[in-house]
């Protein structure tokens, strides 16, 4: 069984505790009470394979910028989250980003997100505007809502897809170097001695 740590980043308000929630508990959060970090976890069966989720649901107000870098470092998975009634929340996204990008070495796994899109009467961001910033990150886009409950779990379906083939292409790339291989060493060789005389 594989298994996957996902961060769950945004600004505040835009619905990143409800996400989780809805997708562990199968429950509505209605109240807002700002999170500095929590942690929720599900079994899923993603293709016919068992996976073990642990969301790490995180604080977005700017106070905790600071903690940002940790769960990015934490993370292998990330969703950014936005809230379509919120064109703010929308144009702060690249903070984010750029947290996963300076922190990450490797390009990071993530989905960008349009949450609360039962709220289309308050709607501020379309979703084409949503989609052609997810084309511009280079990443997958959903819009959501952990009321109704839309597209909450096939997000971490998504994005249980995204980690498993980030994975496998990790692993069967030839241009990495291999575990047992030396830094200046020709791949698939041996450590040892060179210099032997065979009499």
């Amino acid at each position: 069984m594989d298994s996957w740590r996902v961060a769950v980043l945004g600004d505040g308000g835009v619905g990143k505790t409800a996400l989780a929630v809805q997708f562990t508990l199968n429950c509505f959060v209605e109240t807002y009470d700002p999170t500095i970090e929590d942690a929720y976890r599900r079994q899923l069966v993603v293709d016919k394979r068992m996976c073990f989720i642990e969301v790490i649901d995180t604080a977005g107000q700017e106070e905790y910028a600071t903690l940002r870098d940790q769960w990015v470092r934490e993370g292998q998975g990330f969703i950014l989250v936005y809230s379509i009634a919120s064109r703010a929340t929308f144009e702060r996204l690249d903070v984010f980003r750029q947290a996963m990008l300076k922190v990450k070495r490797q390009k990071p796994v993530f989905m960008l997100v349009g949450n609360k899109c039962d709220k289309q009467y308050e709607r501020e961001v379309s979703r084409e505007e949503g989609a052609a910033l997810a084309r511009n990150f280079g990443c997958d886009f959903l819009e959501t809502s952990a009321k109704t409950p839309t597209n909450v779990e096939k997000l971490f379906v998504e994005l249980v897809r995204l980690l498993r083939q980030a994975k496998q292409t990790e692993q069967g790339n030839p241009g990495q170097p291999r575990k047992d291989d030396r830094p200046g060493q020709k791949p698939g060789k041996r450590p040892g001695k060179i210099n032997c005389i065979i009499m």
